[in-house]
């Protein structure tokens, strides 16, 4: 069994296209073909079922296939510690980022470039939590930063990052009336654009809404962390958001950063990678980047520093 072999399995059942698959190879489609039959003729089984085209995994190939990317992970484990240990971590980071943090990871990449300057990264950050999860079990991921409560997993190793608070940015012509901080009842009277529901932060957002039994409408949901900055600097919505996107926000002189009570909720915010040992060198290079961050503390003076008049005074009285 030679791990080319494996390779080309796992190529077809992650694609689930035999010239797709070849493609990820850079082999062509019957070197592929040969080498998934070679594999099947030393097993004496039967992986794939296959007429002219890939029509699923046998009951034997879906059992394979666990292990099979397994060893491919751990093959490439090694190889990546014998190069570490000659010339320093280098490769790909394949990083997973849930989507409230895009606006963060670039704190923890540029640390880890800094340690490591012959490591390249690359960033999936469309992604939740459940999928960084299932990614990290499959190997299609090296580490992921996600949510605690998403990652309480025995497979998994977290190194805690920050915790999310949450703050309305809006148009002081929406809050002319400035506070120090404003209670969930009230932001649920102004326009809001916010995160779609499916999104881990926007559940926290709903869930504090839900305690002051109140239903959220939003006017404007989005996906996209970039269509939301555009909407909050209309002018005409305002948003609630974790308080770490102020370290990548520039406001406008009329726009005010306002601390949410009454819940003050809250969200872990980890870097999962895969827990069995000795797992991936550039994984485990990157948590140890993330364990010496004190981006709690960073993102707590950069919020004193967006809050509008004395309410900079109360953010730590909030927390």
């Amino acid at each position: 069994m030679l791990f080319r072999q494996l390779e080309y399995f796992v190529a077809v059942a992650r694609e689930r296209h035999f010239a797709h698959a070849a493609a990820a190879c850079h082999v062509s489609q019957p070197a592929l073909s040969a080498g998934i039959s070679k594999l099947e003729q030393e097993l004496n089984v039967s992986l794939i079922n296959r007429d002219h085209a890939f029509e699923g995994l046998t009951a034997e190939g879906e059992l394979l296939v666990i292990w099979a990317k397994q060893i491919v992970a751990e093959r490439d484990a090694f190889k990546a510690e014998v190069q570490a240990l000659q010339s320093g971590v280098t490769g790909v980071l394949r990083l997973g980022v849930v989507p409230s943090a895009s606006t963060t990871v670039a704190l923890l990449v540029a640390a880890f470039c800094a340690a490591h300057p012959l490591a390249k990264v690359q960033i999936k950050s469309a992604l939740s939590s459940t999928e960084i999860g299932r990614r990290l079990h499959d190997f299609e991921l090296d580490a992921g930063v996600t949510y605690l409560d998403a990652s309480e997993d025995p497979r998994l190793d977290v190194v805690p990052l920050y915790e999310e608070h949450y703050v309305l940015i809006a148009s002081e012509r929406l809050i002319p009336d400035i506070s120090t901080t404003m209670t969930w009842a009230q932001a649920s009277r102004l326009p809001l654009a916010v995160l779609t529901p499916e999104m881990r932060s926007r559940q926290v957002i709903d869930a504090a809404f839900s305690r002051n039994h109140v239903q959220l409408a939003p006017q404007v949901e989005t996906d996209s962390i970039a269509s939301l900055h555009a909407h909050m600097k209309t002018g005409r919505w305002a948003s609630i958001v974790p308080h770490t996107w102020v370290q990548t926000i520039t406001p406008s002189p009329r726009t005010r950063v306002i601390p949410l009570v009454d819940p003050i909720a809250t969200a872990r915010v980890v870097v999962a990678i895969s827990a069995p040992s000795p797992g991936s060198v550039i994984a485990r290079a990157f948590a140890t980047v993330a364990a010496k961050l004190s981006l709690d503390e960073l993102f707590d003076q950069e919020l004193s520093m967006g809050v509008s008049g004395t309410a900079a005074s109360t953010v730590k009285a909030v927390r």
